[in-house]
């Protein structure tokens, strides 16, 4: 698998999934471009945003576009979660998450589709498929919403693959750190055997970049991987 010439965006490239991704694509000698909010990053063509903000992604924008001209995918990883009880949920910490997870997708399809020439990947979740705890009833319906936005894009975007991957429990650090018991609750509910790791959930999004089978307006569901 060779990427040479290829540049792909990457928004939450600090994270787990997002620098695990990342890797990769530059081992496939792909050309990545970083976007991250708070944790600096080093390596790569890094670009530091908060995708909330339509003014700094419209100025982000045009500083690759100037540089790259054309792009030819745009990964949508950036994400927030925040689990309370619905009662203890407010609607600032509420309107964090849904303005992190879908107008920032939005936002940032909305300007870069104008140079990409292959795909978009937007990241989504099985909790946006079924809502299986009381407590991210914000996470939740965002990645609903993620996943409408991405059947919409596709019938918008005629010469882009759009699609949005559906993954299940991750090895996070947060997820390191929850209750072991609530953890074993929440795989059985999912259908998981053991939680994915970071690095099954980028190689699945590189699949999902290469593999023709999956057609724009696909939303990938992923309990496990198949090596």
């Amino acid at each position: 698998m060779d990427f040479e010439g290829r540049a792909f965006v990457i928004t939450g490239a600090s994270c787990e999934i997002g620098r695990k991704l990342s890797y990769i694509l530059n081992e496939y000698n792909a050309k990545v471009i970083c976007i991250y909010n708070k944790n600096k990053i080093k390596d790569y063509d890094a670009y530091k945003c908060d995708i909330t903000n339509e003014k700094k992604v419209k100025k982000v924008f045009n500083k690759i576009k100037k540089k790259y001209k054309h792009i030819y995918g745009l990964v949508n990883i950036a994400g927030i979660s925040i689990d309370e009880n619905y009662e203890e949920k407010n609607s600032r910490t509420f309107k964090k998450v849904i303005n992190t997870n879908l107008l920032g997708t939005f936002l940032m399809i909305k300007y870069f589709s104008k140079i990409i020439e292959g795909c978009i990947i937007n990241m989504s979740s099985l909790d946006g498929i079924n809502t299986f705890t009381g407590y991210d009833m914000d996470y939740a319906s965002s990645k609903a919403a993620v996943n409408n936005l991405t059947l919409n894009f596709a019938k918008v975007l005629k010469n882009i693959k759009v699609c949005a991957i559906a993954p299940g429990w991750i090895k996070t650090k947060s997820t390191l750190l929850a209750n072991p018991n609530f953890i074993k609750e929440q795989l059985k509910k999912h259908g998981q055997k053991e939680l994915l790791n970071p690095e099954e959930v980028a190689m699945k999004i590189i699949e999902i970049i290469v593999n023709s089978d999956y057609a724009s307006g696909d939303i990938i569901r992923m309990e496990s991987y198949d090596k």
